[in-house]
């Protein structure tokens, strides 16, 4: 299998042009595996650290020397002459190494790039494609794409409360067929805001980012774009939301505060909010739909909507397996967004995913507004068999990347590849 003989990093740019790393490990076979990665700008406060220089004289502070050095000196020296398929052994190591709960000594952007490199190189070692290295024969799903096609909150200055409105093609025989179904209606939704005279400029995460009067607007225009692209929402096509509530979220008044719809509104007022929106419209999934901490807040929203609408954890869970079981235990939420840099190593990521699968909650493997062309998360997605992914719109590489490799597996598995979007949990 061979063993790590040296481990290099470089310091590359993200999608907003802001610096990251690429981390190359090489075995003593002369195999190199390679992993880049993302960053995010509505980062949970619970989600292990991002080690940065913050040295305002290079890149405004947001360097990342200090973790580069740590990988080529402090990682390259301890886990030299491992054996590159030890990859619990390999994150273990470095999690002693670093030593405390956040990750914030040698950095968990440092961690998970040397991690994903390991992983890398033992599957071309062995000769496999990462996806089924990490899965195993069972690793067949394709998973449905949850585009984003609109965008708000902090990733854009259309100032909509909402950060993300997706759309799920889940009436589709193939992975490539819902992407085919996506990628009309996201130019079907640009050509409806060209004749209203709205702006097509992006955000972050690729979605289009008009100035519109409501959140409500947003999704009737989406409606719009589904059933112009020759599909029915709510058959054909559904929609998800990211509310990232933790954003507008005011903790001193302990209210929501909505100003496009000018609202401030309670805990049981954001339910009813959202309530009366998958009521009213084709909405399957709310991401963050209360703040990080409203653990009691969670709970209701669980008991009025958790039956019939996916709610998703991300600032709430982190991807950490400690905050997921103390969901489980107070029935709080029913699915999880997985981001590896949220907890810093592809093991910790991996039991994730495997406990939210035995206690029934649904996985979705997503990406960060701060991307690369890296492809790992697309992979993953089909590993793990998660069946959902979120990795931007359809728009700019550092998204189309992840959508492309999805196409390449998809040929690969051929006649085994499923695509289970008309069996998500949640339609209805």
């Amino acid at each position: 299998m061979g063993y790590i003989s040296r481990i290099f990093a470089r310091q590359i740019l993200d999608s907003r042009g802001n610096p990251t790393l690429e981390v190359d490990l090489v075995t003593d076979r002369g195999v190199i595996g390679r992993a880049s990665i993302p960053s995010g700008v509505s980062a949970g406060k619970y989600e292990a650290v991002e080690l940065r220089d913050k040295d305002k004289g290079r890149f405004l502070g947001k360097g990342v020397l200090k973790a580069i050095y740590n990988i080529n000196k402090v990682l390259n020296d301890e886990l030299k002459g491992i054996f590159v398929a030890d990859q619990v052994g390999i994150d273990q190591t470095m999690i002693n190494i670093d030593d405390t709960d956040n990750k914030s000594h040698i950095g968990a952007n440092a961690i998970l790039a040397v991690s994903l490199a390991a992983a890398k190189a033992a599957a071309l070692t062995t000769g496999q494609p990462f996806y089924r290295y990490i899965g195993g024969i069972n690793a067949n799903i394709l998973p449905v794409p949850m585009i984003n096609i609109l965008n708000g909150g902090v990733h854009t200055n259309s100032k909509l409360d909402i950060q993300e409105f997706m759309i799920m093609p889940t009436n589709a025989n193939t992975f490539s067929d819902a992407l085919r179904m996506g990628v009309e209606v996201f130019h079907s939704l640009e050509n409806i805001l060209n004749e209203k005279g709205l702006f097509t400029n992006v955000g972050d995460k690729g979605g289009f980012a008009p100035n519109l009067k409501s959140n409500e607007q947003a999704i009737e225009l989406i409606i719009k774009a589904i059933e112009k692209a020759g599909y029915k929402a709510g058959q054909d096509i559904y929609i998800a939301i990211d509310a990232a509530a933790s954003e507008f979220y005011n903790n001193e008044e302990k209210v929501y505060l909505l100003p496009k719809d000018n609202q401030k509104l309670t805990t049981n007022e954001m339910i009813n909010y959202w309530e009366t929106l998958i009521k009213k419209y084709p909405i399957v999934s709310i991401e963050d739909g209360l703040d990080q901490d409203d653990w009691a807040g969670w709970a209701e929203l669980n008991k009025i909507m958790g039956n019939t609408v996916q709610l998703v954890g991300d600032d709430l869970f982190v991807t950490n397996t400690q905050r997921l079981a103390k969901a489980i235990m107070e029935n709080v939420a029913n699915s999880i967004l997985i981001k590896p840099n949220q907890i810093g190593t592809l093991t910790e990521t991996i039991n994730t995913v495997q406990l939210a699968l035995k206690w029934g909650y649904t996985s979705i493997i997503s990406y960060r507004s701060g991307e690369t062309e890296d492809t790992t998360i697309a992979e993953l997605a089909v590993a793990l068999n998660t069946g959902l992914i979120k990795t931007g719109s359809v728009y700019h590489t550092e998204h189309t990347a992840k959508y492309n490799q999805l196409l390449r597996i998809e040929e690969t598995l051929g006649s085994s590849a499923r695509y289970t979007g008309r069996e998500f949990k949640y339609l209805r």
